[in-house]
């Protein structure tokens, strides 16, 4: 009778893991910010920028938070903690709609780097999940959307580079617009964004989507460091005790952390908001800091 009784409450309490893990990611879980530290060395980085710290976020999805500014004005507090010199922002700003960014401007444009903050197009940025009324308003829609990043003090980069100097000493950041596999859209134009950059430089590539960086990054470019999001960690996984595990791993072999092939590197955020599934499970919302050396 007494092994009846406990092999009922063993069933109950095992029972009862999963609904407690969904509850706790629907109402903290996804507003329980990590703040991940990487360095990383590069034999060809220019002395003036060894110690450069960088922020990365990704994937706010804004439309999500309904408008609850104070869930990631607590995440912006965490990013200024760490003093960064540059905020890199790699996509998905909203759902899909640009009024998904009202009342945003006041939060986001606090966020403080020394030598500046960029960011890029994501696929969710380019209103191609809704139905518009004529292809003017989606072209409006996408308008609004890179005002609101000049809005906020982001510079953000089209197919373009930007060379950022210290001491005399030189560094190009490189931004794509979105580059995805099939079904996501193409709008990056590496080659394109390259045009301006001496092949002798150091080169950072904010590239929304990791996928990019297996299909023309590594195969056509000596770029060092490319900086990635897209994935959310699939908003679920185990990464604890040795294990790094998410369902997403079988779409995305690069879904989350730091990779690196010979001499180059990529890093992929998984996301500080949540898009789909309201909530996150053993992935936590991720603010990256990497500091070269």
């Amino acid at each position: 009778m007494l092994g009846s009784v406990l092999l009922y409450q063993m069933s109950f309490f095992v029972a009862a893991i999963p609904v407690v893990s969904v509850l706790y990611g629907v109402t903290k879980g996804k507003f329980k910010y990590r703040v991940i530290h990487e360095k990383i060395h590069f034999k060809n980085l220019p002395e003036s920028f060894r110690g450069l710290k960088i922020v990365q976020v990704s994937d706010m999805h804004l439309g999500s938070f309904r408008r609850k500014y104070e869930q990631i004005a607590k995440a912006v507090e965490m990013i200024n903690e760490q003093e960064p010199d540059l905020i890199f922002f790699t996509g998905d700003l909203v759902n899909n709609f640009a009024e998904e960014t009202d009342g945003w401007a006041p939060v986001l444009s606090k966020m403080k780097a020394r030598y500046g903050k960029y960011s890029v197009l994501g696929n969710h940025d380019y209103g191609d999940y809704s139905e518009w009324e004529t292809p003017a308003a989606k072209e409006r829609n996408l308008t609004a959307i890179k005002n609101f990043h000049k809005k906020i003090g982001f510079r953000l980069l089209l197919n373009e580079s930007e060379i950022l100097t210290i001491n005399d000493e030189e560094i190009a950041l490189v931004g794509v617009e979105n580059w995805g596999k099939p079904p996501f859209p193409q709008h990056g134009d590496l080659n394109k964004a390259l045009a301006n950059v001496a092949p002798e430089q150091f080169k950072m590539l904010l590239s929304h989507d990791p996928s990019h960086w297996d299909e023309e990054v590594l195969t056509g470019t000596d770029i060092d460091i490319t900086f990635a999001g897209h994935t959310h960690g699939m908003q679920f996984g185990i990464e604890r005790a040795g294990i790094k595990w998410s369902p997403i791993q079988y779409k995305y072999p690069r879904w989350g952390g730091l990779y690196r092939q010979n001499k180059q590197y990529l890093y992929v955020n998984r996301g500080l908001g949540y898009h789909g599934f309201s909530g996150r499970i053993g992935m936590p919302p991720e603010i990256t800091v990497v500091e070269l050396v």
